[in-house]
């Protein structure tokens, strides 16, 4: 009598090979299998850490030091992370130092601002935003862009980009901010571009680059299409629905 195996394959496994998604997992039964089971529950342990990780604040800052680029340590109303998922709101704004601090810097006008907020995933920002921010300088640098001191946020939502690119007179805010875990992308990076920023801007202003990290779309990629965007914003005078990714220079070129 020939016997089945415990653990039924699945006919789409060779699928798995394209996507990092949970497909395929075969069957034990009606049941997932053991090991199916228990990385399940290790992705969900590794999404539940992103969203409460600490933002590196100080490794931050001296990675744009050594860029010799000058940077702000700032936080939001958001006190700590049990109000920031509680009260979203907080998130969106800064407290009273950090725009005391910005008004005391009395800027005189950037064309570009760029912001490192935690987001729901401070692991995206800790690993991702250095490599892209690197890319992106000496971009801004070769085509004549005024960049201001990049905003180092904790407890910080897409928003914040708004009242801080307006405290530092910017023309256009672009925050990299770390995105809603997934159950395979506890790591991944958002950028939000937004044109002439200012408190009570909606969601329609903004253009958004998604899943930025080497598994999705890879650092190279991001920046073409960062820069594409940002030049696009300043060209046309805006941003959100009406600006549309037609393309992007390669950096290769």
């Amino acid at each position: 009598m020939i016997q089945k195996a415990i653990v039924q394959p699945d006919p789409w496994a060779e699928l798995k090979a394209f996507t990092a998604a949970r497909i395929a997992l075969g069957r034990t039964g009606t049941a997932e299998p053991l090991q199916a089971m228990l990385q399940f529950r290790l992705a969900h342990a590794n999404a539940r850490d992103a969203v409460y990780a600490t933002l590196e604040q100080q490794a931050l800052l001296n990675e744009l030091q050594a860029l010799q680029q000058a940077a702000f340590l700032l936080h939001t109303q958001a006190a700590n992370r049990h109000e920031y998922l509680q009260y979203p709101d907080r998130g969106r704004r800064l407290n009273e130092q950090s725009v005391t601090q910005l008004q005391e810097f009395n800027s005189t006008g950037y064309d570009v601002c760029l912001l490192l907020a935690d987001g729901l995933s401070a692991t995206a920002i800790n690993t991702h935003a250095i490599p892209v921010v690197k890319l992106l300088l000496p971009l801004f640098e070769k085509a004549g862009l005024s960049v201001a001191p990049v905003c180092i946020v904790q407890e910080g939502r897409v928003a914040i980009g708004d009242e801080t690119g307006g405290l530092l007179k910017a023309k256009l805010g672009a925050v990299l901010i770390g995105e809603r875990p997934g159950l395979s992308s506890p790591d991944s990076m958002g950028v939000y571009i937004t044109y002439n920023p200012m408190p009570g801007l909606t969601d329609e202003s903004r253009n958004c680059i998604s899943n930025i990290r080497p598994e999705g779309l890879n650092y190279i990629a991001a920046a073409e299409k960062i820069f594409f965007l940002i030049n696009e914003a300043l060209r046309l005078r805006l941003s959100g629905v009406m600006l549309k990714d037609n393309g992007a220079k390669s950096l290769k070129e």
